[in-house]
Parts: structure tokens; sequence; C-alpha cells
């Protein structure tokens, strides 16, 4: 045999709010809690669902001297759904007008824009003239190798190896004036070392040709174009 289902929070707080319309009478908590179980709301959940109720304004609470109370009349209810419907009608009235000022919006876009020879046109001339534009920018993206401020960025970051390269070859005529001082009788095993690791008898600094910036040829290339 299946064990019975409890009640969802909505059946109990329908059986509460029975409670309240069938005695039209005002309770404490503790009493609520003893009436509840004949609805079958145990004890337990009474607080809480009495508080929801309170929460949706559907049940009245007051404290009268030491004691807390709770009540709720049928007419409350209805109050509380005709506000509810006042309140979904004027929503309604005002989505209603708002889809009166966007249809009218609607028509008046369209305006100017009906199918006609010129617009076709006019649509045609826009797309050749965002087709060179993409052409040139796919252009100019060539070019960037030529740019002045990248050529300097370039530029020095070479002087930078350049000078990094030299200390280091600096350092390896000083190794190898330590060791043909240190080791005399060891030159021909240095020498055979030195070849081994590619320190050759052309091994000197490194020095850099002249380079020669690049000429500014986005703009001649752009200005060739007519647009």
């Amino acid at each position: 045999m299946s064990k019975k289902r409890g009640l969802s929070l909505e059946e109990k707080r329908e059986k509460m709010l029975q409670i309240f319309y069938e005695s039209q009478g005002f309770f404490l908590l503790k009493e609520l809690e003893k009436l509840g179980p004949k609805k079958g709301v145990i004890s337990q959940s009474v607080k809480d669902v009495v508080q929801s109720l309170v929460d949706d304004d559907l049940v009245s609470k007051d404290k009268i001297g030491t004691s807390v109370y709770f009540w709720s009349l049928p007419s409350r209810a209805g109050n509380q759904l005709r506000n509810i419907r006042r309140k979904l009608e004027a929503d309604l009235q005002s989505s209603n007008k708002r889809l009166v000022e966007l249809v009218e919006q609607k028509d008046a876009l369209k305006e100017g824009r009906e199918e006609s020879d010129e617009r076709e046109e006019a649509l045609g001339e826009l797309k050749a003239i965002e087709q060179k534009y993409n052409e040139l920018k796919d252009e100019t993206r060539q070019y960037a190798d030529n740019d002045p401020a990248a050529f300097e960025a370039m530029k020095k970051a070479t002087e930078v190896a350049q000078a990094a390269a030299n200390r280091w070859t600096d350092n390896i005529f000083t190794l190898r004036q330590w060791c043909s001082n240190n080791f005399p009788q060891a030159k021909e095993q240095l020498e055979h070392l030195y070849m081994e690791v590619g320190i050759t008898d052309d091994f000197d600094y490194l020095e850099l040709p002249a380079i020669v910036p690049p000429k500014t040829v986005v703009g001649d290339q752009l200005g060739n174009h007519e647009v």
C-alpha cells in the first residue's frame, strides 16, 4: 500500500485559510497549531504557513496586550483578488498602449524605405562602398611592417640584442685570454675545444648594417585609390 502524499505548501495555505473563513474568528498561534492537523496540516508547519499568508496580506496579524492574534475574513480575500484584477487590467491597458506606439513607429520607419529603383541603386552603392572599404582595410594591414612606429620599436629591440650579444663575445675573448695565460701548455687542446663549440678564427663582435627607415607607403597607396 503506497504511502499517502503530504500536502504541498499551496494546499496547506488553502487549508489554513478555510479555518479562518469557516469560523471568522481570532486565533492565537497555539490554537492554530491545534486546528491545523484537523485539516491535514501538521502542527510543526502551521507557523510558517500562517506567516506566508500574512506576508501575502491574506491574513491579518496584530498584537493585543501580550498576545498576538491572527484573523482573516472571506471579504479580505475578495478585496485582494479585486486589487490584483485592477492591477492586471492596468498592466494590460499600458501594454496595449505601448503596442500601438510600436506599430506607429514601425509604420513611420517604413516611410521612405519602400521598394523602388532609387532605393535599390542606393543600396548597391552602399554595398560597393563597404566592399571597397574592406579591401582598403585589408591592404592597410599588408603595409603594417612599414609603419614608422613599428620600425622604430624593432630597431631599438635589435640594438638591445646586439649589445647583449657583444657582451657575451667580450666575455668569451676574456675567457680565452685567461685560459691562454693560465694553461699555455694546453694550447692545442683549447683550440680544438673552441672549434667544437663554434668559436672559429672569424669569431668577432657583431656589427649591424645601416638600416634605412621604410617609406610611408600606406598613405601613398590609399591616395592612389579613388573613393
